[in-house]
């Protein structure tokens, strides 16, 4: 299907994060190359400390965060965009007073996400 409504496609929780869902709003059935998925992390809400097989690219829609990637942590808001090489340790915290939204662009491959304890 070429053109949706986002607010069609079904928003999942995302299982490791804290108060976060996905939306597939581009699958890798649809897009022969990459995958468009739009995260939102309500407020208070984030994921923890993980590493993908990918790279990520991302886009802010909406609100206010705090993302650590390897070593730096990066205050973030509506507009900026982001870049996560594959295999980097990264992490997300809504730091604001509303959700926050971003787009998140991956290459359609299989992507192995892995939890880092604290500490690691």
């Amino acid at each position: 299907m070429p053109v949706k409504h986002s607010n069609d496609v079904e928003a999942k929780n995302v299982a490791a994060g804290k108060d976060t869902t996905i939306q597939v709003l581009i699958s890798s059935q649809e897009g022969p190359n990459f995958a468009l998925r739009k995260f939102s992390i309500q407020q208070g809400g984030g994921m923890p400390r993980h590493t993908n097989t990918l790279e990520h690219e991302q886009y802010v829609l909406r609100g206010e965060a705090t993302i650590t990637i390897g070593e730096e942590t990066h205050h973030v808001k509506t507009g900026d965009v982001v870049f996560i090489p594959e295999g980097v340790i990264h992490s997300y915290q809504n730091t604001g007073e509303e959700p926050f939204e971003f787009l998140c662009i991956i290459p359609n491959k299989e992507d192995k996400i892995t939890i880092v304890e604290e500490g690691c």
